[in-house]
């Protein structure tokens, strides 16, 4: 399969703080990979390097084979990645219709257009987005008064406005119940599988991590501790022993 993402011995720090800390692994179309870790692991920065939030200190990563150290967060989007955070980021006084149409309008280069009726833009488009993740009974509704659940698939239809072969999801299931998690990272494995993508994700719940990942990594104060099929990492005692909680004696 092709390969989406590669890091290569990536660093980063901040003053005599290592956050990351020659971190490598490679993500390939079609996988789901986890990255898990305590709170102060180096996943955020992580995230923020891949995105170009941040600069490495050393260190390669290439998206679709294309190196882009240094390149701007909008300029790593345009090549097709997608990003979703932990706290949903939609306009709140906007319908879903319209949030997921400001995403497809910002894709196709439209923001400044000077058409007096962008509401037009785009329907059907920004329609199939949000049937694709569940919500199409949702469509004319505020995103204000919204379930969280239905949030973070709205959130999601944007972040796939922009037809990403990369998704970086930052917590996708926090603040849902289990029902909702499973129904949204079954969701997410479906659409993987359906358009050849590649997704990262950092994920506190366990469950979600050892029934979707195809892959996980284990980062603890910046370097990378393991990383395997779910059920190997799952095992391997040095994860028990820092994150899990449990360890063989």
């Amino acid at each position: 399969m092709a390969i989406i993402l590669k890091v290569q011995n990536l660093h980063k720090a901040f003053g005599g703080l290592r956050a990351v800390v020659d971190v490598s692994f490679q993500l390939e179309a079609g996988q789901l990979m986890a990255m898990i870790g305590p709170n102060g692991a180096g996943k955020s920065t992580c995230f923020n390097l891949i995105n170009g939030q941040l600069n490495p200190d050393q260190g390669s990563i290439f998206i679709m084979g294309q190196k882009v150290n240094g390149e701007k967060p909008r300029d790593v989007w345009k090549l097709g990645v997608g990003r979703t955070f932990q706290i949903t980021s939609t306009f709140p006084s906007m319908t879903v219709l319209e949030n997921v149409q400001m995403s497809l309008l910002s894709h196709n280069r439209r923001t400044k257009s000077l058409l007096t009726n962008v509401s037009r833009l785009y329907v059907a488009e920004a329609m199939a987005l949000i049937d694709l993740v569940g919500i199409a009974d949702q469509a004319h509704r505020s995103c204000g008064v919204l379930a969280y659940g239905d949030l973070k698939r709205v959130e999601l239809a944007v972040a796939l406005a922009n037809q990403p072969k990369l998704l970086l999801m930052d917590e996708p299931t926090a603040g849902m119940g289990p029902a909702e998690r499973q129904g949204l990272m079954k969701l997410t494995e479906s659409i993987v599988h359906t358009r050849e993508m590649g997704v990262l994700f950092t994920e506190h719940d366990m469950k979600v991590v050892f029934d979707y990942a195809n892959r996980v990594i284990v980062l603890n104060r910046g370097k990378m501790i393991a990383a395997g099929p779910p059920d190997e990492v799952q095992k391997n005692n040095e994860v028990k022993k820092i994150y899990l909680g449990t360890a063989s004696s």
